[in-house]
């Protein structure tokens, strides 16, 4: 996510990202709203490191873009979560 946005920004687009990949994943059931957000924003920084060594500019992304970034690595870190605990 850009380090532009709040705080606020962060927790509001972190928890639908994780909310989404949560259902995306079938993980919904297992998390609660903070995991939800936890995972949200930690899949933010996954995402855009991801994406940083793509040389795609996550900086200037707006929030759609710091969205999708979200999700994708949310995305991303529940299937590690998944894979690791199997």
């Amino acid at each position: 996510m850009t380090l532009g946005l709040s705080f606020v920004a962060w927790i509001i687009i972190g928890g639908l990202a994780g909310w989404i990949a949560s259902k995306i994943k079938g993980t919904d059931a297992q998390q609660g709203i903070l995991l939800n957000i936890v995972v949200g924003v930690v899949g933010g920084l996954i995402g855009g490191w991801l994406l940083g060594l793509f040389g795609v500019d996550v900086a200037g992304g707006g929030w759609i873009f710091s969205f999708l970034t979200c999700l994708l690595g949310a995305v991303i870190l529940l299937s590690l979560i998944r894979l690791v605990r199997k």
